[in-house]
Parts: structure tokens; C-alpha cells; sequence
């Protein structure tokens, strides 16, 4: 056995007497030790850019860097403070173990309503498109808005929609202006009662409610006008 020392830590030589193993020892005992066959062990390394080559598997190692493969790190590798259930979600948690925590997933908690259906308890609210001039040819988008309050300043004509959902249903609110007299024409995919089309109140600044309903592609079915709301 053969020993360099200094004054705080010794170099030991073929300590175990039957390898050729170089062993680093501090005042506390042994901290790393070099094999014959080259492997290094210890129990931490420190160097600048330190690199680790000759590495394979989930993580490898090159000049300048040493990498995790990708899609490697599985649950069980994860430092996470508690253990997971079915369905949560890792959320960050500041002090916990790793600063990761397994929680039920908020978007599913008791206060939001879930897909297959439930209880509101408040008002809900459809967009409405409510444009104060309107003459010529119009055509209503019905993927932005659910009902239209359309104040008419020169005769209209509805054009066919191409945003129309079969089911959907609301309301069209006809505003004459100052001038009155104001008439709607309308496109081949609204229907009417009798194909009748629709007849408004003329005079200026009278309110007609017109309901709707989608029953099919191109084919809005408009019911009878409500006529000089006051």
C-alpha cells in the first residue's frame, strides 16, 4: 500500500490490496475513488462546464454538455411531495418537495359547469350585434352573435348567411330611423310563414321583434313579425 498525503486529504494507492484502484480520502473518509478501468465515482463533481462522457442510455453525454433523452423521465423519477390519484394534475407549489404536487385538476372542480350538463344558477348571457346603420345588403354572422338589433337608415336586403348552426335560434330586432318606411327584403335561405315575407311597421322610429329559428343548412325559418313595440 503506498500513500501520498498533504495536509488535509491522502491519495491512496492500491488501498484494498488486490486492485489497482486510486482512492481520494478527506478527514472524513473516503470521498471518490478511480478504477483501473477508468470509472470515476464520488460523491458529487464539481468543475467548470464539467462535462461526463462515455455515458449512455437515458442520458448521455458530449463535448459540452451532458442530456437527458427525450420521453426517459417517467412518474417514478419525478420529485414530487405526495403521491398521485387518477385524473390530477402537477401543479407548482412553492416549498414543497421538488416544487411539485399532485391536485385535482381546477377545470373540473365543483364550480364549473361539466359538459354532460348541469345547474346554472345566473344569468346567461348571448352576444348581440347591435349596429345602428344598416342599408343595402346585409349579411348577419351568426357564429359571433345569437340575436341583432339592426336600426334600418335605408331599405335592406338579408343576405344568405353562411355561419348559421342548426338548432340555433334568437331574435331580430328591426329599428326604423328618423325617416321610417324602411322595408326588408330577404335572401332564398329565409323562410317565412306562407312565404309571405316580411311586411314592418313604417312608421319612423318603430320597433318590430322578429323570431328566428335554424332548422337546417340554408334554411332559417322566421316567424311573424311583432309589430310597433311603445
Amino acid at each position: 500500500m503506498s500513500t501520498l498525503k498533504s495536509s488535509s486529504t491522502d491519495l491512496t494507492l492500491n488501498a484494498d490490496g488486490v486492485g489497482n484502484d486510486i482512492i481520494f480520502q478527506s478527514n472524513a473518509g473516503e470521498v471518490g475513488k478511480l478504477t483501473a478501468e477508468g470509472v470515476l465515482t464520488a460523491t458529487s463533481f464539481v468543475g467548470s462546464a464539467a462535462t461526463l462522457t462515455g455515458l449512455a442510455g437515458e442520458v448521455t453525454g458530449t463535448a459540452g454538455a451532458n442530456t437527458i433523452a427525450a420521453n426517459v423521465v417517467d412518474e417514478a423519477n419525478l420529485k414530487v411531495s405526495n403521491s398521485p390519484t387518477n385524473g390530477y394534475v402537477l401543479t407548482a407549489q412553492s416549498g414543497a418537495s421538488g416544487g411539485l404536487t399532485w391536485a385535482a385538476d381546477s377545470t373540473t372542480d365543483s364550480t364549473k359547469l361539466p359538459l354532460a350538463g348541469g345547474t346554472l344558477t345566473g344569468a346567461v348571457m348571448t352576444a348581440t350585434d347591435t349596429d345602428a346603420t344598416n342599408t343595402g345588403s346585409i349579411t348577419l354572422d351568426f357564429s359571433a352573435n345569437q340575436n341583432f338589433v339592426l336600426t334600418l337608415t335605408g331599405n335592406v336586403t338579408l343576405a344568405n348567411p353562411s355561419t348559421e348552426a342548426v338548432g340555433q335560434s334568437g331574435f331580430i330586432a328591426f329599428i326604423q330611423d328618423g325617416t321610417g318606411s324602411r322595408t326588408v327584403s330577404l335572401g332564398t335561405d329565409y323562410e317565412t310563414p306562407a312565404a309571405a315575407g316580411l311586411t314592418l311597421t313604417s312608421t319612423a322610429s318603430a320597433t318590430d321583434l322578429v323570431p328566428y329559428l335554424v332548422v337546417a343548412s340554408n334554411r332559417i325559418l322566421l316567424g311573424a313579425p311583432q309589430l310597433a313595440f311603445a
